[in-house]
């Protein structure tokens, strides 16, 4: 008997849960899920400044290697290596005695041409009223007048051979061609140089102004003259664009250059094209060779549209993406189609339009399709500060 009664038991206690489960819910109904607020950036259009950085080499402004342009003993070396020279200055003294001696061989030389033109002048003036005379034969006349001819020769000869001379003198110091820094020298007191050697002295290098050559990528040139033509950059005229530089150790040079030109070809084993910007070094930080980043600034869009950082993430396919509060406060992800960074926000060309809120702060607890309640950046960042500088005053 009490095993056939048990069953009965078991269905009357399971009911009699089910009854008290039922009532408890009945009690306390369970309460419905309040919008999450997330902070928003409504995005508008603005000018842009477009900004291309850019690696690059320093390059001299100027550079001239120092050669004899005579033979003979190197007397005196008449600067420090290393040290600035300006233009005109003395930088060797090669001997001179040779090159005085053959100098004044050559005046000599003029004097007796300058002689013999004044005997051959008198001859010919004396036998021109004699000729006309029949007093001399013409014959006798001519050659009169043919050696005074001669002796201008030889007088212009002698002129040329003085001058000649002078130049090979004035050689004999060898001057700094352009002001800059001097370079090591490859020769020192005793060494005997000649005029047609392949070796160079020294070399000046003028590093003030200083050049910067960069590589641009032609597809990044190309893209940038369809946007000009488009009307969505604004030039800003040609050799006028600013540059500013960025050092290898990551400091920022204090000075900003001009563009001074590109080339008019594309290298075909790079597909870039070299750019040249200009920039003052007066203090000489900036060396030949050295590696630098070039920013050049290409133009202003207009209808820039920028988007925080914070606020744009990335799909599994890699793909930025965006949540955009839509119609009725709804959550809405949107593909987008970026451009470049400018400073800590992205340069959006496609995926949304002005007016649109982008969420920038609660994307975690965001989902698309639903509700929320947005709140402007800026408004939240001041209830912030407000609220954490209330217990100070």
């Amino acid at each position: 008997m009490l095993s056939k009664r048990r069953p009965f038991c078991d269905i009357v206690i399971l009911c009699a849960c089910a009854t008290v489960v039922g009532c408890r819910s009945g009690a306390e109904p369970i309460p419905a899920r309040r919008p999450v607020e997330v902070s928003v950036v409504t995005v508008k259009t603005q000018p842009v400044t477009i900004t291309t950085e850019l690696p690059g080499r320093t390059s001299s402004y100027r550079v001239a290697e120092v050669r004899p342009q005579v033979s003979g003993l190197l007397l005196k070396r008449s600067f420090i290596e290393g040290s600035s020279v300006t233009a005109g200055q003395p930088l060797y003294q090669i001997d001179p005695a040779p090159f005085q001696a053959s100098y004044d061989s050559a005046k000599a030389t003029l004097q007796h041409a300058q002689a013999e033109l004044t005997t051959a002048t008198l001859l010919e003036e004396r036998y021109k009223p004699l000729v006309e005379a029949n007093a001399v034969s013409r014959q006798t006349y001519d050659n009169a007048v043919a050696s005074a001819l001669q002796a201008e020769a030889d007088v212009a000869s002698g002129k040329a051979s003085v001058e000649t001379a002078r130049i090979n003198l004035d050689y004999t110091k060898v001057f700094a061609p352009i002001s800059g820094r001097t370079s090591r020298s490859s020769v020192t007191e005793g060494a005997l140089v000649t005029a047609s050697q392949t070796t160079v002295l020294v070399t000046v290098t003028q590093l003030d102004p200083i050049y910067v050559d960069v590589t641009q990528p032609a597809t990044v040139w190309l893209r940038l003259q369809r946007e000009l033509e488009a009307g969505q950059l604004v030039n800003r005229g040609d050799n006028a664009a600013a540059v500013a530089l960025k050092l290898e150790d990551g400091s920022e040079y204090g000075r900003e250059g001009t563009l001074q030109f590109s080339e008019v070809t594309v290298d075909q084993s790079t597909g870039s094209v070299t750019l040249r910007a200009e920039f003052p070094n007066p203090n000489h930080l900036l060396l030949p060779g050295m590696f630098v980043r070039a920013r050049i600034r290409e133009g202003v869009q207009q209808q820039g549209l920028l988007v925080p950082e914070r606020g744009v993430t990335h799909d599994q396919r890699g793909e930025p993406v965006a949540l955009v509060v839509g119609a009725g406060n709804k959550v809405e992800q949107r593909t987008l189609q970026t451009d470049r960074v400018i400073g800590d926000q992205w340069l959006v060309v496609g995926g949304i339009q002005p007016g649109d809120r982008v969420v920038v702060s609660g994307v975690q607890k965001a989902h698309p399709g639903e509700e929320v309640t947005p709140v402007e950046a800026a408004r939240a960042a001041a209830v912030h500060t407000a609220a954490t500088t209330e217990p100070n005053s």
